[in-house]
C-alpha cells in the first residue's frame, strides 16, 4: 500500500464514491486507486460495489473469482474507512433513471462523498445528483484534472501500472496505448505528450 501524502490540489481531500464500471478493468482500477494511494482523493464504496465488481470477473471463471475476491481483501486492508453502508431510508426514497445505480448514489450520501467517479453517466443525472449535493466524474476527467495539478504524482503511478502490465504479460507496452485501451485517451495524451 501507498502512505498517502499530503498534495494541494482540486480533489485532495475530496471524498468520491468509485462505481463499479471503474473497478473492472484493471488498468482503469489501478490508475484511479494509485493516485487515491498518493492521497490525491479519498476513495469511498459499498460492500455492494465491491461484490458487483467480483460478479463481473467471476464470469471469466473460478480462478479469476479467487484471484478478484484476493483483490478485494487486499483493498479492505488497504482502505479500511472507505466502505460505507448505504441507509435504508435514502435506499427508499431515491430515484435515478435505473434503479440499480440507486444503492451508488446512497452509498455516496451515506458516505458524505463529494463526487461519484463513474462511466454511466445517463443512469447519474446532473439535476439529480445536484439535489443531494454531489456531481459526478469520469475517470479521465478526474485522472487528466489530477494531471494537471500534480503531475509528478499522476505519472508516478501510470509508470507503476504500466511496470505491472509489462512483468503480467512479459511484455513491453506503450503507456499511450496502454491509456487509451483502459477508457483514458485524454490523460493519454496529456501524459504521453
Amino acid at each position: 500500500m501507498t502512505i498517502p501524502v499530503t498534495i494541494p490540489g482540486p480533489f485532495r481531500g475530496k471524498r468520491i464514491v468509485i462505481d463499479a464500471c471503474v473497478l473492472y478493468p484493471t488498468v482503469l482500477r489501478e490508475m484511479v486507486l494509485g493516485v487515491a494511494g498518493q492521497g490525491l482523493f479519498v476513495p469511498l464504496w459499498s460492500d455492494r460495489l465491491l461484490e458487483e465488481w467480483a460478479r463481473a470477473v467471476a464470469r471469466l471463471g473460478p480462478v479469476q473469482e479467487a484471484q478478484v475476491r484476493g483483490e478485494i481483501a487486499l483493498l479492505r486492508a488497504a482502505w479500511p474507512h472507505a466502505s460505507v453502508t448505504p441507509r435504508q431510508g435514502d435506499l427508499a426514497r431515491l430515484y435515478l433513471p435505473d434503479e440499480n445505480d440507486v444503492h451508488v448514489l446512497a452509498a455516496a450520501i451515506a458516505g458524505s462523498a463529494d463526487l461519484i467517479l463513474t462511466l454511466n453517466a445517463r443512469d447519474f443525472p446532473r439535476h439529480t445528483l445536484a439535489e443531494e449535493g454531489l456531481a459526478r466524474i469520469d475517470p479521465d476527467g478526474l485522472l487528466t484534472r489530477l494531471w494537471l495539478s500534480d503531475p509528478a504524482a499522476v505519472a508516478t503511478v501510470a509508470e507503476t501500472v504500466l511496470a505491472e502490465a509489462e512483468r503480467l504479460d512479459n511484455a513491453p507496452h506503450d503507456l499511450r496505448k496502454l491509456l487509451k485501451k483502459a477508457g483514458l485517451p485524454r490523460l493519454a495524451k496529456a501524459i504521453t505528450a
